[in-house]
């Protein structure tokens, strides 16, 4: 049996829900408060792929970020793989995914990233079709599984 540490990033914009989509995965649960991220937030939690291949992910919940505020490399730095957070209500956080790609990819290069729109639950219309993205609802839980084990999967594709 393989354990695997890989620490990982949730980067995004302010308010996209990447302390929601973590709280989901971990502890199955979701609030309506909105608490800002200063910093970073750690968390883990142990992923099986499959009886023989664990990963336990370090999850790195990053501060959200503007266009005037950076996010500190410090916090990127060697990180096995990301989770770029958009939110579908707002347009702007979805443009600023390939920000926050060469962002993730100047600091670690080949590195897997995926990503997820988050909101979904609040959406009307079909959502964008965008290459790895995963349609999320930290309210509902909706895919936020699926985002995760499909980052370990890459992961264990990038490692092996």
């Amino acid at each position: 049996m393989t354990n695997l540490d890989r620490k990982i990033c949730l980067i995004g914009d302010y308010g996209v829900g990447k302390t929601s989509l973590i709280r989901r995965f971990i502890d199955r649960s979701f609030s309506d408060q909105y608490l800002t991220t200063v910093g970073v937030k750690i968390s883990r939690k142990l992923v099986e792929l499959n009886p023989s291949l664990k990963f336990q992910l370090i999850i790195w919940d990053v501060e959200g970020s503007t266009k005037f505020k950076a996010v500190s490399a410090n916090y990127l730095q060697g990180a096995g793989g990301a989770i770029i957070v958009a939110d579908l209500t707002r347009p702007e956080t979805i443009e600023n995914i390939p920000t926050h790609c060469e962002q993730f990819n100047r600091i670690n290069p080949d590195r897997p990233i995926v990503i997820a729109l988050n909101k979904c639950d609040l959406l009307l219309d079909k959502p964008p079709q965008i290459s790895n993205a995963y349609t999320t609802s930290a309210k509902s839980g909706e895919g936020v599984d699926m985002l995760f084990q499909n980052l370990c999967i890459k992961l264990a594709g990038h490692n092996l």
